[in-house]
């Protein structure tokens, strides 16, 4: 069922992924074609909010807090799976595994590289504030339309 809450967590976890994203886009090789990338991410964090952050909305703040800590953490996870699985897909047409068992492998593999270049200070703050606020920002609108 839409509510308020969830419509405005999933607002909010789409502009931290938008956002994020292209604070990740210098830490990359020039080189990187990023493609959607900001865009896929941004719709992961619509999805994440909607889901995650929102349906959990009106519980009080300190749950609040953790619910968009929580929300945080499901955006960069599927947002790391989404964009390994992607490198693994364009890797294999460029037939550069020789099994499938070793291209399901290579997406774990990049999930832990993306994942080390988003060890940067300025992406793990933004995160961090970003889904304190997510989540009172869900919390606010949860105990104003009920």
């Amino acid at each position: 069922m839409p509510t308020a809450a969830k419509l405005v967590a999933a607002l909010c976890l789409a502009a931290l992924g938008y956002v994020v994203s292209d604070l990740i886009r210098p830490l990359l090789p020039a080189s990187t074609d990023f493609g959607l990338f900001n865009y896929v991410n941004a719709l992961i964090g619509l999805v994440m909010g909607w889901r995650v952050v929102g349906r959990r909305a009106g519980r009080g703040m300190s749950a609040a807090i953790g619910n968009g800590f929580t929300g945080t953490v499901a955006l960069v996870f599927w947002g790391l799976f989404v964009q390994a699985t992607n490198e693994m897909v364009r890797r294999s047409f460029a037939r550069h595994f020789d099994s499938m068992v070793e291209a399901i492998a290579a997406i774990f593999e990049h999930m832990a590289e993306y994942g080390e270049i988003m060890l940067d200070a300025k992406v793990v703050v933004t995160l961090l504030l970003g889904g304190i606020a997510t989540g009172i920002l869900a919390e606010m609108a949860a105990g104003r339309w009920r």
